[in-house]
């Protein structure tokens, strides 16, 4: 993967997200335009989220996007489609 890409991210400990990447050292990643994948429904997992995105947008919650997160405990980069791209944005903000 290269910057530019749109990726999801899991993490050690800080949970998942979804953005462009714009730098990968070792562990640390960082992402721009990041939403945090709090709750999918829709995939049976992160991969097939990444493949073809969610087939359930309106359940999901992910909160609003961020300019920039920096991941510090990197343990999953997925490549994610151009299709799944598309899903995934078009998920409504959770907010509470």
């Amino acid at each position: 993967m290269k910057a530019g890409d749109y990726v999801i991210v899991r993490t050690y400990s800080a949970g998942v997200f979804a953005g462009t990447l714009v730098s990968r050292k070792g562990k640390e990643v960082e992402l721009k335009n990041a939403r945090r994948i709090w709750y999918w429904k829709g995939a049976a997992s992160l991969s097939q989220l990444a493949e073809s995105g969610t087939s359930c947008p309106n359940e999901c919650k992910f909160p609003e996007p961020v300019r920039s997160v920096i991941l510090t405990e990197a343990i999953e980069i997925l490549a994610v489609t151009k299709s799944a791209k598309k899903i995934i944005e078009s998920v409504p903000v959770w907010k509470q």
